[in-house]
């Protein structure tokens, strides 16, 4: 069953436009103030980070996609390549069909080609309430070497699933037991639909480590699940939340304001270097992608260091027209929302921004 799913899930993605209807991002609100007079040298630009202990080249990971079949296997692997070239992290896809099929373990296996990455586990949360252990947990991350788990959270495509588990009462509570019991720090992950306020604040009070924010307007589940329908009940069910979720943009901002420290990674169909950009000035640590790395995956992992290097250079040079040195002062840039017409009052920095939503929410 595991493997058939997977298989749908690798299919639909590369073939079918599986993209959020009318839902985007919202990062192209935001533009940024450009500085003719940058006075930094861009071959200078420093875009090294440490996240959660360990040093990246570059703040960027390959999102969580796949593993449990032989295409998948490829797949990682060629990832993983090009993220111990590049200094990538990486996540694998969710790991409970190795743990339940142990001879599928090899297609989430990377550490031979990657030694040095930054590498996330990866279960699904709501497994906690279905038998699963920090002993599971554990298993999933001596299985790839791992240096933490992404717990991820997708109640939405859990009940558009025929095969989903949607029992979450009282889920935090065992979240909180496997952050203080496992070895390594917990991520908290959403699938694609966002991560609020709220939530941030219970995961941050639970003990995780990091927040990945895994925004709307990317890629849709609920448009992968349609596809995966196999009634029309359920195709007119799962096209009914085509548009259903936080804003990538929004759900930075919420997260931030909700744990203001824990780190925090941005996702959700950020698709270049610049968009990149304007997430961590919004209040990212590191941005994570997944699909523009799913197809030059199936290629080779040169195909997926064009890829890289397109984005890197595409962050550099934003960071460059800013006059921003490093992801610090990146963080503090003038960012300019966008309206029709642009008064000075409408210009914030990345923490007004936060500021003023944050009294607006009071207010309400």
């Amino acid at each position: 069953m595991h493997d058939q799913r997977k298989s749908d899930h690798l299919r639909i993605l590369l073939k079918e436009n599986v993209r959020f209807r009318n839902l985007t991002t919202g990062l192209e609100r935001y533009r940024f103030v450009h500085q003719a007079l940058p006075e930094i040298n861009r071959d200078e630009v420093d875009l090294s980070t440490t996240l959660l202990g360990k040093e990246l080249s570059v703040p960027l990971i390959i999102s969580s996609m796949t593993g449990g079949t032989e295409e998948a296997e490829t797949i990682n692997k060629n990832l993983a390549l090009a993220a111990q070239i590049h200094g990538l992290g990486m996540g694998v896809g969710s790991q409970r069909a190795a743990l339940e099929e142990p001879n599928l373990s090899d297609t989430y296996q990377v550490r031979a080609v990657a030694p040095d990455i930054l590498l996330f586990a990866n279960l699904g949360a709501v497994q906690l309430n279905y038998g699963y252990s920090i002993e599971h947990c554990q298993r999933a991350v001596e299985m790839i070497e791992a240096d933490g788990l992404i717990l991820h959270l997708n109640p939405l495509q859990e009940a558009l699933q025929p095969e989903g588990n949607t029992d979450f009462s009282g889920l935090l509570a065992r979240i909180e037991k496997v952050c203080h019991g496992l070895s390594v720090p917990v991520i908290a992950k959403e699938v694609g639909w966002g991560i609020s306020e709220e939530a941030a604040r219970r995961l941050a009070d639970s003990g995780v480590a990091a927040i990945d924010v895994a925004g709307a307007g990317g890629t849709s589940w609920s448009e992968v699940e349609m596809h995966r329908a196999d009634n029309e009940i359920s195709r007119c069910i799962a096209a009914s939340f085509a548009d259903w979720g936080i804003p990538t943009a929004e759900s930075i901002q919420m997260v931030r304001r909700g744990a203001p420290g824990v780190t925090l990674i941005a996702s959700g169909g950020i698709r270049t270097g610049v968009e990149a950009a304007k997430a961590i000035a919004l209040g990212a640590d590191a941005v994570a992608l997944a699909a523009p790395f799913l197809q030059p995956a199936t290629v080779s992992p040169e195909a997926v260091g064009e890829k890289v290097r397109e984005l890197l250079e595409e962050l550099r040079t934003a960071m460059f027209c800013v006059g921003a040195k490093n992801l610090q002062e990146l963080k503090s840039v003038p960012l300019l929302k966008r309206f029709s017409i642009l008064p000075a009052r409408f210009l914030h920095t990345s923490q007004e921004i936060n500021h003023k939503e944050t009294k607006a929410q009071g207010k309400n």
